[in-house]
């Protein structure tokens, strides 16, 4: 353009995407063979920061039992144990979940379930036998 050209009232710009329903959302998605960007879980983010917060208090000695903390923090016992168990997923698995590339198919859901405590066998599970760098 020119400074001669005049400025077009509207644009129209053409973004090809497909909407999907995602655990009860909707989610817009990129076409086929075209790479999406990382995005970060921000469910799963926040469990895995809880989980590693509430082990640093039990440790510290801060609460003596997760019955007390529970209550402190104003969840069931049984919530707080499932997401405790999350620090003990492999450290590769929880940077791919920090850095936002542990793909869709990986939810909070799908690692609430109980899982190998063997890293190993965390990768099978959750990355297909590939290590998650």
């Amino acid at each position: 353009m020119t400074r001669s050209t005049p400025i077009p009232k509207t644009v129209t710009l053409h973004v090809p995407f497909r909407v999907v329903k995602r655990g009860g959302r909707k989610e817009m998605q990129l076409p086929e063979g075209v790479k999406q960007p990382r995005c970060t879980d921000n469910t799963l983010v926040k469990a895995l920061a809880r989980a590693f917060r509430w082990k640093r208090m039990l440790e510290s000695g801060e609460f003596m039992t997760m019955a007390e903390l529970a209550e402190r923090e104003g969840i069931a016992p049984s919530y707080m144990t499932r997401i405790l168990r999350l620090t003990l997923l492999a450290p590769d698995i929880v940077e791919t979940i920090l850095d936002g590339a542990q793909g869709s198919e990986m939810t909070l859901a799908q690692v609430l379930d109980p899982f190998p405590v063997q890293w190993e066998m965390q990768f099978v599970m959750y990355c297909g036998g590939r290590t998650a760098k």
